[in-house]
């Protein structure tokens, strides 16, 4: 259950930036596939990649974990 909505979250937060996977995929070293599948909720980012997005889209961890727990 805690992990529902990080997918939306992630997602929003790059269109709010304007950010192509391909862009989010330079920034972070993660793979583009990768991405789109923290993206439409097939896979759950570790803590580590959290940190990693979080940094590349410029927001506190706590940001991307908002849409889990509501």
């Amino acid at each position: 259950m805690m992990k529902d909505n990080l997918h939306i979250q992630l997602s929003l937060l790059r269109k709010e930036r304007i950010l192509t996977l391909d862009e989010l995929a330079l920034k972070t070293r993660i793979g583009i596939e990768k991405l789109a599948r923290y993206e439409s909720g097939e896979e759950i980012p570790s803590e580590q990649t959290l940190l990693k997005l979080s940094n590349a889209l410029e927001v506190p961890v706590s940001n991307l974990l908002d849409g889990i727990q509501k």
